[in-house]
């Protein structure tokens, strides 16, 4: 339950920053979920600005309901669908859930 609660954290500490990233620079920020590689980027354009791998640091599995989810200039989510990035390390899960406009829950 703490390999799962730490990278809970870790994600959803992501999504913040490349909020916060996109607010900064002024453009659109994208965190990108890699199922097969256990590993969440935030990017901006062709940039990787933030890299976690957070199966192979945590122990854990990613699976989620989207691989994409970007934010605009402005903070609020870009796109029309809601993402939840669940986490699994054998018994235990946990799932951080993300609105179409971009607000985190846990």
């Amino acid at each position: 339950r703490v390999r799962v609660r730490g990278a809970v954290v870790e994600v959803q500490s992501l999504f913040s920053a490349a909020r916060h990233i996109a607010i900064a620079r002024s453009s659109q920020a994208t965190v990108e979920v890699d199922t097969v590689g256990q590993t969440i980027y935030v990017t901006v354009g062709a940039d990787t600005l933030r890299k976690r791998e957070i199966g192979a640091q945590h122990g854990v599995r990613l699976s989620a309901t989207r691989v994409r989810m970007s934010y605009s200039a402005t903070g609020i989510g870009y796109g029309a669908a809601n993402l939840s990035v669940s986490v699994r390390r054998n018994d235990s899960v946990d799932t951080v859930f993300v609105s179409r406009l971009g607000r985190l829950r846990h």
